[in-house]
């Protein structure tokens, strides 16, 4: 465990952290995964000195901003860093949304799942919204499965800012069980 960076939650098997600059190399291979390429973005990250820069630009400012972010997936038992997952704050909605990420071999296992009921229970403890809200591409089937798993319902579609992509927006009301 990386001893310099703030727990956010932990469960059975994962401690959601913040990252910290020594992560540069987990997020270099994190933000070139095939899953991520695909379904999040195509961030031109391929340097541990620009994988440093999106850690301090979008990962540490979310936390000094709002109080919450992407925090990084690590496994219990071993240590092992997963993925990110967490709350992320963007004018174009009026509440956070959901987010996650892990490294292909680590998808199917149930991590996605544990790591965002901890993030439900961060929002709901720690911020003042009555809902949080998620986007996804219309093909990932797998992050819609996991978000109606979770209690999300389709809200709306949602044109992305900067990319003009056609999104489905989902949303949960954080009274409802969490």
């Amino acid at each position: 465990m990386n001893k310099t960076t703030d727990k956010i939650a932990i469960s059975k098997r994962l401690c959601l952290r913040e990252a910290s600059l020594d992560d540069a190399g987990f997020i270099l291979e994190l933000v070139n995964d095939p899953g991520w390429l695909t379904y999040i973005s195509q961030h031109s990250i391929n340097t541990l000195d620009k994988a440093r820069d999106y850690i301090c630009e979008r990962l540490l400012a979310a936390y000094a901003e709002h109080g919450y972010g992407l925090w990084l997936i690590e496994r219990v038992s071993d240590n092992a860093m997963l993925g990110m997952c967490g709350l992320v704050r963007r004018e174009s909605l009026p509440a956070p949304d959901l987010g996650f990420a892990l490294l292909a071999q680590y998808s199917g296992q149930g991590y996605a799942f544990e790591a965002s009921q901890a993030a439900i229970q961060y929002a709901k403890d720690n911020t003042p919204y009555g809902s949080l809200l998620a986007i996804t591409l219309p093909d990932n089937k797998a992050s819609i499965r996991l978000l109606q798993r979770l209690g999300f319902t389709y809200d709306s579609d949602f044109i992305a800012e900067d990319t003009n992509e056609r999104l489905l927006k989902f949303a949960l009301t954080l009274s409802s069980g969490y």
